[in-house]
C-alpha cells in the first residue's frame, strides 16, 4: 500500500524500480506483465524497491508514453522534476536543469544550445567522427580481447563532445570521471565513499540540493566557471562561450544554472551515447546473422541505426507530474501524482513493434522512443547519437568480420541508465580491404 494515498499496488511484489533489478538484467518480463495486466499501474515505493515516496503511476505502453511526453501542459517536467525521487521545493529549484523546465522557459533555454547539436552541425562533424572511429579500430581490430566500453564506446562520444562543448582536452579525463561518479551514484564501482557513498545505501540528505545528490557535482560547477571565465576573454565557437554570458528573458544565468546546464549536456551527450555503442557491439555479437546481413546489404544502414537505438534504449525512464486531474488509458490520475514513463518498455511494445524481442536491422517503421516520445523534450543530442552509431556501424562493416563476446557483460547498478560498465570482446578482422 502507498503510505500517502492508501492505493493498492496494481501488481504487488513485481519490482521494476530497484537498482539491483537492473544490475542483473533489464526486467522485460516484468514490463510485459505490467503491459498486459496493468498498463497504467500504481507502484508503491518503500523498502521493497529501495525508493521512499508516495508511489507513482507506471506506464509501459508505447501509446501512453508518447501521449504523456507530447502533453507537457498536463504532465509537467517542472512541477516535480524528472526523477522518481520526491524533492522539496528548494531542492527542485537548486537542481533544475533544462530537463526540469516546461515551455516557454524550456524552449528559450534549448534555443541557446540547439544550433550546436542540430542536424546540419552534426553533419559537419561526420568526417572527424570517421577519423576518430578509424583511429579507435586501428588499435582494437585484431588486437585480441579488449573492453568494448573503455577502449572503444567511451572514447568516441567524449572526443566529439569536448570540442562541441569547449572543454580543453587536458581537462576531459577528469571531467568525465566526475560525470560517471555523479550519474552512476548507485553503483559502488563508481562512487567515492569519501564524498558520498552509494546513493540508496547511505544518508545523502546533506547533498539533496545537488544534482543526483552527488557532492562531486560541485567539482564540475567549479570547472565550468573557470572555463566560462576564460571564454569571456577568449570566446570560441563552443557551448561554454554561449553560456558564459547567456540570458533568458533578459536575466543572466546564475553560476548554478550554468553548471547544471553543462552537467546535463555532458551526461546526455556522453553517458547515453556510450551505452548505445556498447549495446550495439553486444547485439552484433549475439546476433551474428544480423551483422552478416548488414555486411551483405549496406543499404540497410539507416534502418540499422534506428534498430540499434531502439534495442539499446540507454535511458530507462523519466518522470512527469500531473498538473490537473486527468486520465490515461481510462485510469484516473490525480493532480500532483507522479507519472513514470518506461522508455525500454515502450520500445518493446508488441502493438507498436512486431516481434519486439527480435533484433532486426531492417525493421521499418521504427518509431522508437529512445529520444523521447516527442514534444518539447525530444532529445537535443539525437543527431549526434545517430551520427556516432552510424559511423561505428559503417566502420565495423568494412573492417570487422564478426564480434565475439569473450566474457560476462557487466551491467550498471542503475534504474535510470540502461548501461554496461564492462564488456570483453574480440573484433575479428575481415580479410578484405578496409
Amino acid at each position: 500500500m502507498s503510505e500517502d494515498h492508501g492505493r493498492a499496488e496494481s501488481i504487488p511484489g513485481l519490482d521494476i524500480v530497484s537498482h539491483d533489478v537492473y544490475e542483473r538484467a533489464m526486467p522485460f518480463d516484468a514490463y510485459d506483465r505490467f503491459r498486459r495486466e496493468a498498463p497504467v499501474a500504481w507502484v508503491a515505493e518503500g523498502p521493497h524497491n529501495g525508493h521512499h515516496g508516495a508511489g507513482f503511476w507506471s506506464l509501459t505502453r508505447w501509446q501512453d508514453v508518447v501521449a504523456v511526453h507530447k502533453d507537457w501542459r498536463t504532465f509537467s517536467s517542472e512541477l516535480g522534476g524528472t526523477e522518481i525521487e520526491e524533492m522539496e521545493p528548494d531542492a527542485i529549484a537548486a537542481r533544475r536543469t533544462m530537463l526540469e523546465t516546461d515551455p516557454p522557459r524550456h524552449t528559450r533555454l534549448r534555443q541557446l544550445v540547439n544550433p550546436a547539436f542540430a542536424k546540419p552541425t552534426m553533419e559537419r562533424y561526420a568526417d572527424g567522427a570517421h577519423r576518430l572511429v578509424g583511429d579507435l579500430l586501428d588499435r582494437t581490430v585484431g588486437a585480441g580481447p579488449l573492453d568494448a566500453v573503455s577502449e572503444l564506446a567511451r572514447e568516441l562520444p567524449i572526443r566529439m563532445l569536448v570540442d562541441i562543448v569547449g572543454v580543453p582536452h587536458a581537462d576531459a579525463p577528469q571531467l568525465f570521471h566526475w560525470t560517471d561518479q555523479i550519474v552512476y551514484n548507485a553503483d559502488p564501482d563508481f562512487v567515492d565513499e569519501q564524498v558520498g557513498g552509494v546513493s540508496d545505501r547511505v544518508d545523502t540528505d546533506p547533498y539533496r540540493l545537488l544534482p543526483f545528490r552527488s557532492p562531486v557535482s560541485l567539482k564540475v560547477f567549479e570547472l565550468v566557471e573557470r572555463l566560462a571565465a576564460v571564454r569571456r576573454v577568449d570566446p570560441a565557437a563552443d557551448v561554454i562561450t554561449v553560456l558564459a554570458d547567456a540570458t533568458v528573458d533578459g536575466v543572466p544565468l546564475t553560476e548554478r544554472e550554468r553548471g547544471t546546464f553543462l552537467l546535463l549536456l555532458l551526461i546526455a551527450g556522453n553517458e547515453t551515447t556510450r551505452h548505445s555503442l556498447t549495446q550495439a557491439l553486444v547485439a552484433l555479437a549475439q546476433h551474428p546473422e544480423q551483422f552478416a546481413r548488414l555486411r551483405a546489404e549496406p543499404e540497410l544502414l539507416d534502418t540499422a541505426v534506428e534498430e540499434v537505438l531502439r534495442w539499446a534504449c540507454p535511458q530507462v525512464h523519466f518522470r512527469r507530474t500531473a498538473t490537473v486531474d486527468t486520465e490515461i488509458g481510462g485510469q484516473a490520475i490525480a493532480a500532483g501524482d507522479k507519472v513514470v514513463t518506461w522508455y525500454a518498455a515502450a520500445n518493446h511494445d508488441p502493438d507498436q513493434f512486431p516481434d519486439p524481442y527480435t533484433f532486426d536491422l531492417g525493421r521499418t517503421p521504427n518509431r522508437h522512443v529512445t529520444f523521447g516520445g516527442g514534444g518539447p523534450h525530444l532529445c537535443l543530442g539525437q543527431w549526434m547519437a545517430r551520427l556516432e552509431v552510424r559511423v561505428l556501424l559503417e566502420a565495423l562493416v568494412r573492417r570487422v568480420d564478426h564480434v565475439e563476446l569473450v566474457g560476462p557483460v557487466e551491467r550498471l547498478r542503475s534504474n535510470f541508465i540502461n548501461g554496461i560498465k564492462r564488456c570483453p570482446v574480440i573484433l575479428h578482422p575481415t580479410s578484405g580491404p578496409r
